[in-house]
């Protein structure tokens, strides 16, 4: 349930599916070692309907393989500036081996990086839990927008750039 809003958790995972299907390619943060530092990788979310889970393939060899068997916790942020639409999601990721998992979330674009199809023994599933998100879903237009930061300038009122909410699944 949102927080702020007081949406049903049906609302606020179709909302979010909605915003994420839109972005498709997310950046992944990862820890990366022992200390504690943080990685982010360009990602293409699998299009599936969201139930929030996020889906991704990997190679089983890939270092964010072994960072999430070693710290499961992380973040996936989208960001489409043409559309003034920004989202953060926060969960638990595991590497998954599902061959009929991965046949259903197949598609031709996949090959690009997995050349061998989708046969290819070193395809993982990467899924994400999500358990809390931040999106921000402004006015694309840019008159819109300049008209509500001239708005913001005359009243001294702070510039409200269109939805903002925080949610929990």
């Amino acid at each position: 349930m949102s927080k702020e809003s007081g949406h049903s958790r049906q609302d606020v995972i179709k909302k979010l599916g909605e915003l994420i299907k839109a972005t498709k390619v997310g950046m992944l943060t990862t820890v990366a070692d022992q200390e504690g530092t943080l990685r982010s990788r360009p990602m293409a979310t699998q299009q599936v309907e969201f139930d929030g889970d996020l889906w991704f393939l990997t190679s089983t060899g890939a270092a964010i393989a072994n960072e999430i068997e070693r710290d499961h916790r992380v973040n996936v942020s989208y960001a489409d500036s043409s559309e003034n639409r920004y989202i953060s999601v926060s969960g638990t990721a595991r590497v998954l081996r599902d061959q009929k998992k991965i046949k259903s979330l197949w598609s031709p674009w996949n090959k690009v990086w997995f050349p061998k199809g989708v046969d290819d023994p070193s395809i993982a599933l990467l899924r994400v839990q999500v358990d809390s998100a931040e999106y921000w879903d402004g006015p694309s237009s840019t008159v819109v927008q300049l008209a509500g930061f001239v708005k913001a300038l005359a009243t001294g009122e702070p510039f409200k750039g269109g939805e903002h909410e925080k949610i929990s699944l």
